[in-house]
């Protein structure tokens, strides 16, 4: 399905850039580089953790100095949970999140191939929340009708509007992005759980 998704999104931003023909910056990109994941929320004690991003995407002239951005990014975020283990000692129990991330930007260009901001929505399609194993059981810290393994059961798919800024040169730039989840992330829970999600990532951008 993934790779579905992937081969529709470039087969379509190839032809939809092709009405401009070849200009430098109808480019490949392909990302590299680390998040740092927060749950923004009042209902249990959670702390930001750090994961990785992958992504292809196309980048096009749009119109003067604009560009579109199409893109299909890969990602695994990582944040911890204030829990008690059988002892009821305090622990953080460490969530993942593996996600496919597609995303539609418009890019502003400050200084050709070398300066630029983006933003735009991008949607996140997700499964289940992973825990260690060893964890599952570990209740809550704050709210002990709850186990670590409760709190697996989210939101299959997520709505960011996206912020960034790119600067580097031609072939290899850097970009900085920030995105914060519109939905609630804990709505499938019981107990009324509310928390939104916010990402900081930093990548390593190649253009071909």
């Amino acid at each position: 399905m993934i790779k579905k998704i992937l081969f529709f999104v470039l087969f379509s931003t190839t032809i939809g850039f092709a009405q401009y023909g070849y200009r430098d910056s109808n480019m490949i990109a392909l990302t590299l580089g680390l998040n740092q994941f927060s749950l923004n929320t009042s209902d249990i004690q959670s702390t930001p953790g750090t994961g990785w991003n992958v992504g292809l995407a196309m980048r096009g002239n749009f119109y003067d100095d604009w560009d579109a951005i199409w893109g299909l990014q890969f990602s695994e975020y990582n944040f911890k949970v204030a829990t008690l283990n059988a002892t009821l000692r305090d622990r953080e129990t460490n969530f993942k999140l593996p996600c496919a991330n597609i995303t539609f930007q418009l890019s502003y260009k400050f200084i050709e191939n070398h300066l630029s901001v983006e933003f735009g929505p991008m949607v996140q399609i997700n499964g289940k929340l992973a825990v260690e194993k060893t964890d599952e059981n570990y209740v809550i810290k704050g709210d002990e009708e709850y186990t670590a393994k409760d709190l697996t059961n989210i939101s299959n798919v997520s709505f960011y509007p996206l912020i960034g800024i790119t600067a580097g040169v031609r072939n290899v730039r850097l970009n900085v992005s920030y995105q914060y989840g519109i939905n609630n992330m804990l709505g499938k829970l019981d107990g009324g759980f509310s928390g939104h999600a916010s990402v900081l990532s930093g990548n390593v951008v190649f253009l071909f």
